[in-house]
């Protein structure tokens, strides 16, 4: 693994640890789903640049990753063909572009969009684990401050 990704993933993993990172999962039969979302301004320019994202208080990267359980392990990442968009509070869509970032120990889904001061974005996140072929479906909300 690279310096740059070596760091984006340690970022995210503060992110999903520290306690203001709320970051959350879902159990759906074999696999765990991580997501989170925040503003791209608390990512080092490094990593930003690494990976192609702009650095902003008024954008947003979701995060996610799938894991298949294995016994005795925090399990085991697997690649999956994800979807998502965000809704905000007056019901505008925004479809949202996923890309894979696979760090070989590590796969994240991840999508930007722009957010304005209070906003209220609900995420609607569509995933289908390699292998298999029931899409795993749920939302959440979130407020971003960016002031």
């Amino acid at each position: 693994m690279n310096r740059v990704a070596a760091k984006l993933a340690a970022a995210f993993m503060l992110l999903w640890i520290g306690p203001a990172a709320a970051e959350q999962s879902m159990n759906f039969g074999d696999y765990t789903i991580h997501y989170s979302a925040f503003t791209t301004d608390i990512l080092t320019a490094e990593v930003a640049k690494g990976y192609g994202i702009p650095r902003s208080r008024n954008r947003v990267l979701l995060n996610i990753s799938v894991l298949k359980k294995v016994m005795g392990t925090t399990g085991q990442p697997v690649k999956a063909a994800v979807t998502a968009t965000a809704t905000n509070l007056s019901g505008q869509l925004r479809d949202l572009s996923v890309r894979e970032l696979d760090e070989h120990n590590a796969i994240y889904y991840i999508a930007e969009t722009t957010v304005a001061h209070e906003e209220t974005l609900k995420f609607s996140v569509r995933v289908i684990p390699d292998g298999d072929t029931a899409p795993v479906q749920f939302s959440f909300d979130q407020q971003f401050f960016t002031q």
